[in-house]
């Protein structure tokens, strides 16, 4: 190359710096949250591209993750666990070196998936992007490639350096030494989740020219973004095979229970909730309880009865409140994706993500078009959580309104219950009807076959709390069974 065309490619790409420099401001103050994933080859040079990029950055907006190094403990949570825990919040950019391409393929090479799996995880990566690109998220998808010869001269220098024969891995070797069928995997992720948003194919034996080329595509990107602002996705619903539901209004809520009964019960399926927790801990099925209700329903109460059998080392309880501000500054299922079980255990949550298509529907938290996208979203992410292979049960803590009436009063005029009812209870209860309406469609789109929904007639909590623990142990029998 020239002088003066090196000259040229150098003041290019300190042009293109600059630029990302001032946009960054921009994209802060537009809370623009952006990903920027670099896959290609070992040796390829996906570091030195990364340097390229953030050189000029303020490291107070960014980060590089590679969450493809994980700890063994987080091998225990679903495959895309690690990618959807480093997304970044609005206005900052997320550089993932290496991802989800990366798992993806190596795994199926070394066969500790099944093609089975591997397709599963294909479509989870369609879902995951488009739920990111859906919710404003800006994503560019770069994989540096080389030639096997190329590589192959890498690696020999990397290796006949002291200083830097630590950088070619046994993976690597590996790598190279099936180059071939690496190609094809590489080309096929590449074309079966290249719709949405587009692989670009940079270059690796060109350093500079990969360079040039990823911050171009990244300025545009981001151009485009502050000129038309964030996407917001249009909804559209999956054919998932959904169970039949009734409307509260057609459920009987006068099943009761005596004393004797309740009490003889609950021993009999506490104890074997008990059994059941090191059966699944020991064959590393993780177990999600879903719980949504009316205020004043029972949830904690049922909740008490679910996690008294249990061993305290081997579940948790996650109340979800309104987001934090970290949280309301990530895509809505972030803060879930993050409170999931390792296998084996078990995860109780106290409202969870149907959030958005009940309370912040009503409430004016999110558009239109977010609640009404949420209920494919919701059906996706819990299709990728019984992939993974977790037992998820969903149960809605039903009560009337004259219960719910004779609850309030009773927590009103008692001390030590008071902290149990705040004005938002109250505000609740007078938007009854649209509540129910919202529940509703809620239970009749997202009551899967994989994931169902248990109305739970809570009017006599004793009837409640055995009707969920007997559903949970049927559950639970019929799960392990499975994997016998």
């Amino acid at each position: 190359m020239k002088k003066e065309e090196k000259a040229r490619i150098r003041a290019e790409l300190k042009a293109l710096r600059e630029k990302l420099m001032a946009q960054q401001q921009e994209i802060r103050a537009k809370g623009l949250p952006i990903i920027v994933l670099v896959e290609g080859w070992a040796t390829a040079g996906k570091g030195s591209l990364i340097a390229e990029i953030i050189s000029e950055l303020d490291p107070r907006f960014y980060n590089v993750v590679t969450p493809i190094v994980t700890p063994e403990a987080e091998a225990r949570y679903p495959f895309l666990y690690p990618y959807a825990k480093a997304i970044p919040e609005n206005g900052k950019i997320m550089i993932y070196d290496a991802g989800w391409m990366e798992d993806c393929v190596r795994k199926l090479m070394r066969r500790e998936i099944t093609k089975e799996e591997y397709k599963k995880r294909v479509r989870a990566v369609n879902e995951f992007e488009r739920q990111l690109h859906d919710g404003g998220y800006l994503i560019l998808k770069l994989f540096l490639d080389i030639s096997r010869e190329e590589q192959q001269a890498r690696i020999r220098a990397f290796r006949e350096n002291y200083e830097t024969e630590w950088r070619v891995s046994r993976e690597d070797l590996w790598q190279h030494s099936e180059y071939k069928l690496f190609r094809e995997s590489y080309e096929s992720f590449m074309d079966k989740t290249g719709k949405l948003i587009p692989w670009h194919v940079l270059d690796g034996e060109k350093k500079n020219a990969a360079a040039l080329e990823a911050l171009r595509l990244l300025n545009g990107m981001v151009d485009t973004a502050l000129e038309s602002g964030r996407t917001v996705g249009k909804p559209f619903e999956e054919d998932f095979p959904l169970l039949e539901m009734p409307k509260l209004s057609e459920v009987d809520l006068s099943p009761a229970l005596t004393d004797e009964e309740y009490r003889a019960l609950l021993k009999k399926l506490q104890k074997r909730l008990g059994e059941l927790h090191n059966v699944i801990y020991r064959k590393k099925i993780p177990v999600i309880l879903c719980y949504e209700g009316w205020d004043a329903a029972g949830k904690g109460g049922n909740i008490r009865r679910i996690a008294k059998p249990l061993d305290p080392r081997g579940f948790d309880v996650m109340p979800i409140a309104s987001p934090t501000p970290e949280e309301l500054h990530r895509q809505y299922l972030w803060r879930f994706w993050t409170r999931l079980p390792r296998t084996g255990h078990f995860c109780i949550f106290d409202r969870t993500w149907y959030g958005r298509v009940m309370v912040e529907r009503l409430e004016g938290f999110c558009s239109e078009d977010d609640w009404k996208r949420a209920y494919n979203e919701i059906n996706e992410f819990e299709r990728q959580l019984t992939d993974w292979g977790a037992v998820v049960l969903k149960f809605w803590i039903h009560i009337d309104q004259d219960t719910q009436l004779a609850r309030f009063n009773d927590r009103q005029n008692t001390p030590e219950k008071q902290w149990k009812l705040t004005e938002e209870d109250w505000r609740n209860r007078e938007k009854w009807p649209q509540y129910e309406e919202a529940i509703d469609e809620m239970l009749q789109k997202t009551s899967t076959e994989n994931a169902p929904w248990f109305i739970i007639e809570s009017n006599d909590k004793k009837f409640a709390r055995i009707k969920t623990l007997k559903i949970v142990v049927d559950e639970l029998e019929r799960a392990v069974a499975a994997r016998l």
